[in-house]
């Protein structure tokens, strides 16, 4: 049954839970894009597009930023009833712990189920369209903005030089140097006035130059067109009007979303164990086939080879047994020790650059399944790492009995960092291979269940934990017996 109690401890938990939801995401979004902001400044990208980068990059923080709620919630939430004496109130009136902590305890185990379902069905999609958008947003060039009074050089193979600009727009002064043939056939142009405009399809830019001179050094092939006998040959131009087409394509072309369908990202449980599993059978097959080659080819061949350098193939299968290498060897002409070395040689090569290259091939695919099997962990780990910092901010709430934005942010920041400490080095540890998959993703969670029991423990028994009066009278009692032991 859903009593008052029930209700009235939902209440404050859960408004606080959005409340330090919502900042949470905010902090995490800002960190995200500044880890990103090269890929959107400067380029005159429309709102609906920052918008639709801004909810994908909102849902790909959410696996940090829920458990950091959750978190900073239940501490904040406890500290207030300790502080306010309404949970010892409560346990006066024979409520335990443990009672206070269900129904919340129930509604943080529905947020992991939802977070589970949030990481394994919307997350991958999200995850897709993010990537995708960012290829995309990477690709597209910058928007179009010549400086006064220095160098411009955003466009490919051109180095632009505007001394003013007039309040319509005209470009005053202009000095190009053109690159876009290489440096040995660079050009240089100077023209009084100019201006930029764009084509009707936006794929290329035109310069159109006004009263100016353009210079350029010849090659020798264009030195024999032109009869120059310079050793310096050069051609100088001057024009009343001169347009320059340049490729400098402006239009936003995403990305095809399906070149991220096989990417551990873009994928739930159920295929990413479908792969985990297609992609083992396969590296298993190549390593046995490898394995079966070099046993059926040992010795370089010689056992399924009736010739070779120093048994001839004339011979039958009772001679061939008699016959000893090293009689054969100490034997044989120095022609044929040096054909013999050479033979070797080469096959070793040969039989080395085979097995290198399937060692290339059976690493691609490990790092394939290791990339997948660590996607999959994650989407557990997210919603267990729910429940575990929920069995750490009550009862450290409980126990420091202070509530407000003071103490438990502080503590609830260095707890997350640990938290993210550990999880990344987990991991690293995962991703080249010194560790298990799972335990490297799971060793986070290790780390922080017991500080979770242990926690719960201290609040359940009214342990002074972090009170110092108490510390001190222990620390006291152990010197005194430390004292009597001396005497």
């Amino acid at each position: 049954m859903v009593r008052k109690i029930d209700i009235y401890l939902l209440k404050n938990f859960l408004w606080l839970f959005f409340a330090t939801f919502f900042i949470a995401i905010f902090i995490l979004l800002m960190q995200f894009m500044w880890m990103h902001v090269n890929d959107l400044v400067g380029k005159g990208i429309g709102l609906s597009v920052l918008a639709e980068f801004f909810v994908y990059a909102t849902a790909s923080v959410v696996p940090l930023a829920l458990p950091l709620a959750i978190l900073l919630s239940s501490l904040i939430a406890f500290g207030n009833l300790a502080e306010k004496f309404e949970l010892t109130a409560m346990k006066a009136a024979g409520i335990s712990l443990f009672r206070i902590l269900r129904p919340l305890a129930v509604a943080v185990a529905l947020l992991s189920v939802g977070a589970f379902y949030f990481s394994n069905n919307v997350l991958p999609k999200s995850q897709v369209k993010l990537w995708a958008l960012i290829f995309s947003l990477r690709q597209k060039s910058p928007e179009l903005q010549i400086p006064v009074g220095e160098f411009y050089d955003e466009i490919s193979g051109y180095h632009i030089y505007v001394r003013d600009k007039t309040p319509r727009g005209e470009l005053l002064n202009i000095m190009i140097y053109d690159y876009s043939a290489g440096f040995e056939n660079a050009k240089v142009m100077v023209a009084d006035t100019g201006r930029l405009s764009s084509s009707a399809d936006k794929r290329f830019l035109m310069l159109d130059l006004v009263q100016g001179e353009a210079f350029e050094n010849l090659n020798k092939k264009q030195q024999r067109a032109t009869g120059s006998t310079k050793s310096i040959p050069y051609r100088r131009e001057t024009f009343s009007h001169k347009r320059i087409v340049i490729d400098f394509a402006t239009n936003f072309n995403r990305y095809d979303e399906s070149i991220l369908d096989d990417q551990h990202v873009s994928k739930n449980v159920s295929q990413l164990m479908h792969s985990i599993d297609s992609v083992q059978e396969l590296s298993h097959e190549r390593s046995r086939d490898q394995s079966s080659r070099l046993i059926g080819e040992r010795y370089f061949g010689r056992e399924n080879r009736k010739e070779t350098i120093l048994v001839p193939g004339s011979l039958t299968e009772d001679e061939r047994r008699t016959y000893n290498l090293d009689s054969l060897w100490a034997e044989a002409s120095v022609t044929t020790m040096q054909r013999v070395y050479t033979t070797a040689i080469d096959r070793a090569k040969n039989y080395k650059d085979q097995i290198e290259y399937n060692s290339i091939m059976l690493e691609d695919s490990e790092r394939y399944i290791r990339k997948h099997e660590i996607e999959l962990h994650r989407k557990f780990t997210l919603a267990f790492a729910c429940l575990v910092f929920f069995f750490i901010g009550a009862p450290l709430g409980a126990i420091i009995r202070k509530g407000g934005l003071g103490a438990p942010v502080v503590i609830s920041v260095i707890l997350f960092i640990i938290y993210y400490i550990i999880d990344n080095t987990g991991y690293k540890m995962a991703r080249e291979a010194i560790w298990p998959c799972w335990a490297g993703m799971w060793l986070s969670s290790f780390v922080l269940l017991p500080t979770g029991i242990f926690l719960t423990y201290k609040a359940a028994t009214d342990s002074p934990l972090f009170n110092p009066e108490a510390w001190v009278i222990q620390y006291k009692k152990a010197m005194a017996r430390i004292k009597g032991l001396k005497h």
